[in-house]
């Protein structure tokens, strides 16, 4: 059976060589690069076995895309203030955040969310803080995105977060909307995460609704999925106004 290679990296021009890539069902690298075929420079390396081949790459394209930890590690879960430190001008440009799950137990414990069970409608929770600090640095140049997974027919969960968006957007943020079975056809396959600056990924742990933890990740080669994954659903989200018109019934 062929492997389902993605792309980590490579430091040259498209179609050339040397790149890495992951094979995506069992987490192992395969490496392309120009043969190492010399008998002088063959002689030297150790322990080979029939059929092994070897290439040579440049020491930036390890140094810069291949994984630094390893498929079976242990998250370490940071505490929610250096996340919130993040958020809170620890970013430089953007802020970028994908929401895949259908419900979250934080909205739950908000009084908007108990206000849309009653009326269908909420404008969310609008004298909260979060909203000043994303005016704030919106208005300093930074930006905050979002892209929202919608199952179909929505659950009461998401239809919740589409009635109180607009309080979202009014203080900046860009919020846009992919179907869930589009999401899975374009490959947006990763959990919920946090991206700043295309550098630092801050990614969320689950158990059901509940966040039970959030660790920082800055390996390139997992920042680098996170990148292919928001530009993947970035660009066939619908945003929020043209995609609440397709769900008039939230709100």
């Amino acid at each position: 059976m062929a492997r389902r290679l993605r792309v980590l990296g490579s430091t040259s021009a498209v179609g050339d060589c040397p790149t890495l890539y992951e094979d995506l069902d069992t987490g192992e690298v395969v490496v392309q690069g120009d043969a190492v075929t010399d008998p002088d420079d063959v002689a030297q390396l150790k322990y080979v076995k029939d059929g092994e081949g070897f290439v040579i790459v440049p020491r930036s394209l390890l140094v810069d895309f291949a994984p630094k930890e390893a498929a079976d590690h242990v998250p370490e879960f940071v505490p929610q203030q250096k996340i919130s430190e993040f958020i809170n001008d620890g970013f430089e440009h953007t802020a970028w955040r994908l929401e895949t799950r259908t419900g979250y137990l934080s909205d739950q414990q908000m009084p908007s969310y108990q206000e849309f069970l009653r009326t269908g409608d909420t404008a969310g929770e609008v004298g909260h803080p979060w909203f000043d600090g994303v005016r704030r640095m919106v208005g300093s140049g930074k930006r905050f995105e979002r892209v929202r997974l919608v199952d179909s027919p929505p659950t009461v969960g998401q239809r919740y977060l589409l009635a109180c968006a607009r309080t979202n957007v009014a203080a900046g943020e860009d919020i846009r909307y992919l179907w869930r079975a589009d999401a899975e056809r374009h490959g947006v396959n990763l959990s919920d995460f946090w991206l700043f600056d295309s550098r630092t990924v801050a990614r969320f742990h689950f158990e059901g609704e509940r966040t039970v933890g959030m660790e920082l990740v800055t390996d390139p080669a997992e920042v680098l999925r996170a990148c292919q994954v928001r530009d993947a659903a970035w660009h066939h989200a619908t945003p929020y106004t043209a995609f609440k018109a397709q769900v008039p019934s939230a709100g």
